[in-house]
């Protein structure tokens, strides 16, 4: 039976080969433990068969000790951490600590810190036994406690074993978490930051979880937040945190010492195989919104990492841009009408391009051209404007509020975001460039049919080129 469930894990198992590895490499390591393939409850009700070990590890408290584990395995590793508990016995109490909660789920640095290939289930059991040897999980009852302590121990031993008591939780009138709008943003920095306080602004969700995968105790902003208690803002190093959100927003960038672009780029994607399976596993729903540098590959990326169909993983692309452009053509240059279906396609930066929706219908083609080049020239001139116009965290998080609103509120309301451009203006490869989109709760309704152009064509084509190329030397 061991056997067969190393060779033949479950096909919804993402990465088969490195699960059957790293399950190969606990059975010779602890001999003791055994395998099995049980289904898992969630925190939503959803349930799941996965597959998991238990046994115990050996500690070293004074005395030895063996202490009692099971690991459960989700089908997206190894790039998303196993759901870890204590399964203690009849005469076992918990010591609820700073590692260990009262229902025996068991949090180390080393889960929430998890990255392929670094991270492995040896290496997680290992800081497990010098965490316990440091605070031991467990202690004995005696006969009496034993017996006061049973009907705790029998609810501990369904959830960990994967059978929530629905009916109970029903009874409470607690409120489902998939019932409102939740937000998660994913990354601590400036950008993150800035972004939980633009949809608390804009009171766009009901909860908004920022996830802070930063090592170490809170610190900088996510530390004032806890301060100053932004309201409906928890703040968490578990992924578990993020269940059932609606939009989920990518935020995080390496701070590596890469070298080259390359290198930069690569360190972004290393650090994504670590969080873009979690997010997804925890939010099967949910649309990945992403504003992690360079949002085009990062999209890609993204998009590539989890098994969302292409219009729930879009980037935030030119929208901050489209609305820049559009507002400097009715406010600054007083030119409303062009404005109406004006919008930044394309690739974020220099190689970004002014393009119509829609076009006045005139009488011949001189007339035509007369009004694309007297269009072109008002364009080229809203452009110069908003190459003074930075890209600050602040105005990417309204940004980022705008979209998730729109979506959350299902606006049906066009907006230019990264999307796969495969199949428009002739691209053939999977690439993501902003093209306006009308977005609602499931991403991307409707791509908005671009006005026929052969130099906005052309420069889309070649900003999809050059993205491919790029793309073609990353490690996914």
């Amino acid at each position: 039976k061991l056997f067969s469930l190393l060779f033949s894990p479950p096909s919804q198992y993402k990465f088969r080969d490195l699960t059957i590895e790293e399950l190969k490499n606990v059975s010779k390591t602890y001999p003791n433990f055994t395998f099995s393939m049980n289904t898992y409850t969630f925190k939503d009700g959803s349930q799941k068969d996965l597959l998991n070990f238990s046994g115990t590890v050996p500690v070293k408290y004074g005395n030895s000790y063996n202490i009692p584990i099971r690991l459960w395995i989700l089908d997206s590793h190894p790039f998303a951490p196993p759901i870890c508990f204590l399964k203690p016995t009849a005469n076992m109490g918990i010591s609820v600590g700073k590692h260990v909660d009262a229902r025996g789920r068991i949090y180390l640095p080393y889960l929430q810190n998890w990255s392929h290939p670094k991270s492995t289930l040896i290496g997680l059991i290992k800081e497990m036994i010098a965490k316990f040897e440091e605070e031991l999980p467990l202690y004995s009852l005696s006969s009496s406690d034993a017996a006061r302590q049973s009907e705790l121990l029998s609810y501990i031993a369904k959830i960990t074993e994967g059978e929530t008591d629905l009916k109970s939780r029903s009874k409470t009138g607690g409120k489902n978490e998939g019932c409102f709008n939740k937000i998660t943003v994913v990354g601590a920095g400036d950008l993150g930051i800035a972004c939980v306080l633009a949809v608390a602004a804009k009171h766009v969700a009901d909860k908004v979880v920022l996830l802070d995968l930063s090592e170490g105790a809170a610190k900088g902003g996510s530390m004032d937040l806890e301060i100053f208690g932004v309201p409906n803002v928890e703040i968490s190093k578990d992924f578990s945190a993020s269940a059932d959100s609606k939009v989920v927003v990518l935020t995080v960038n390496s701070l590596g010492n890469a070298q080259t672009y390359l290198d930069v780029i690569q360190s972004n994607v290393d650090l994504f195989r670590g969080i873009i399976p979690a997010v997804s596993h925890y939010s099967q729903n949910a649309v990945l919104l992403v504003a992690s540098h360079p949002v085009e590959v990062m999209t890609f990326v993204s998009w590539k990492l989890c098994s969302f169909p292409k219009s729930r993983v879009i980037g935030v692309g030119a929208n901050l841009d489209s609305e820049r452009f559009q507002y400097i053509l009715t406010n600054l240059l007083k030119a409303e009408v062009l404005a109406k279906d004006a919008w930044v396609i394309g690739e974020q930066g220099e190689d970004k391009v002014p393009s119509w929706t829609s076009s006045n219908v005139v009488a011949n083609q001189t007339e035509a051209m007369a009004a694309r080049n007297s269009r072109e020239k008002v364009a080229n001139r809203a452009l110069e404007v908003l190459k003074g116009k930075g890209q600050r965290s602040w105005s990417v998080a309204l940004s980022v509020a705008d979209l998730t609103d729109s979506i959350l509120k299902d606006k049906r309301k066009v907006h230019s975001v990264s999307t796969l451009a495969k199949g428009c203006c002739n691209i053939n490869s999977e690439v993501f460039l902003s093209l306006p989109c009308i977005l609602g709760t499931s991403g991307v309704i409707e791509m908005v049919g671009l006005e026929e152009d052969p130099r906005v064509q052309e420069k889309l084509q070649s900003s999809a080129g050059s993205i491919h190329d790029l793309q073609q030397q990353l490690k996914l």
